[in-house]
């Protein structure tokens, strides 16, 4: 389902999704009330959001669908300047996060992603996200993981390699090798974005 105010932009996704023969549009709407209202008849398998929309945004409307369908996978699209609506759309609990100006390779990569269960965050958006992502003054912590592997997974999400964390913290890089794995397997994320995904709920960053 495309949720977007700008008509060309919903036709030109619609005739991309039409070449695909595993694919197709099932419904549409050009703000977040028409939307919510036609969600329950439309049951998208994925919904591609807009963020800034009249009557009803897609903050607002992905915080409402969410609340009825917490499984509902949905996609927030954005413009490069909308990074300050990230962390919102995360903490609702989207699925992705794609640039309006992604290549539709990217957009596919992102519907079988979600549909397998995970989640997919533009690669472009990251990394101007982690270049403004900084420790909070006092963390709130995690029981789950360990005081060294909270300092490791901070400077994973702020886009250092295992290597430069190595030489950050003055350790080896199988040592850092190592609690990166301890660190996906305690969290259950498969990779960077849900790392980050991971920390901002946890009130571990901020930015």
């Amino acid at each position: 389902m495309l949720v977007d105010d700008h008509t060309l932009f919903r036709d030109g996704m619609k005739r991309l999704f039409a070449l695909r023969s595993d694919m197709e549009v099932v419904a549409e709407a050009a703000n977040g009330e028409d939307f919510l209202a036609m969600l329950p008849e439309a049951h998208p398998d994925v919904v591609f959001m807009d963020i800034d929309m009249p009557k009803i945004g897609g903050i607002e409307a992905s915080r409402r669908a969410l609340a009825l369908y917490p499984e509902l996978p949905i996609i927030t699209l954005s413009m490069h300047g909308d990074q300050e609506y990230y962390f919102q759309m995360v903490s609702l609990g989207v699925k992705g996060f794609l640039l309006k100006s992604s290549d539709f390779d990217e957009v596919i990569s992102a519907v079988e992603t979600v549909m397998q269960g995970g989640s997919y965050f533009s690669q472009e958006l990251l990394t101007s996200l982690v270049s403004s992502l900084k420790p909070v003054s006092e963390p709130t912590g995690n029981e789950m993981l360990s005081e060294r592997e909270t300092e490791i997974l901070l400077l994973i999400c702020q886009g250092l390699s295992n290597q430069e964390i190595a030489d950050r913290l003055f350790i080896s890089k199988r040592t850092v090798d190592k609690h990166r794995a301890n660190i996906l397997d305690k969290t259950g994320c498969r990779n960077t974005a849900n790392l980050v995904v991971y920390a901002v709920k946890h009130a571990l960053i901020e930015i």
